[in-house]
């Protein structure tokens, strides 16, 4: 693992068992999949007022693109950000990890590290550029 994207991981889990807010951009107040990837890639300007469901992919890409991150070609690495569909109409941010991948959960209302890859579809991959 490169020495910027172990800093991403070290970022990332700092973040495990702080709960789950709805446009959460802190540790101490909460975070989202956004405020999870903010923190973890240390971006200050992120997204705001959008909503869980009906996210329009090509959107969101854009939105990752225009925050320094490209395409991730290859095989999957450590640090790539995901943009994933885990419902209908329905997108998420997840940090892929050398053990899994790390997400604000919604469901378990807290950042948790899950073991092996995302059960969801992926729609995209992506690295700091």
């Amino acid at each position: 693992m490169a020495p910027d994207e172990a800093a991403v991981i070290a970022a990332a889990r700092a973040c495990v068992g702080v709960r789950f807010r709805l446009h959460g951009r802190s540790l101490s107040n909460g975070l989202d999949c956004i405020g999870l990837a903010a923190v973890a890639y240390g971006r200050k300007r992120v997204p705001t007022g959008y909503a869980l469901r009906g996210g329009d992919p090509a959107r969101v890409s854009a939105g990752i693109e225009g925050a320094g991150f490209v395409r991730a070609e290859g095989a999957s690495r450590a640090a790539d950000l995901l943009l994933l569909r885990p419902g209908a109409h329905q997108l998420h941010l997840a940090i892929l990890t050398d053990r899994g991948f790390i997400h604000a959960d919604a469901g378990l209302r807290r950042v948790v590290e899950v073991p092996g890859p995302p059960p969801w579809p992926t729609l995209g991959r992506w690295r700091v550029a």
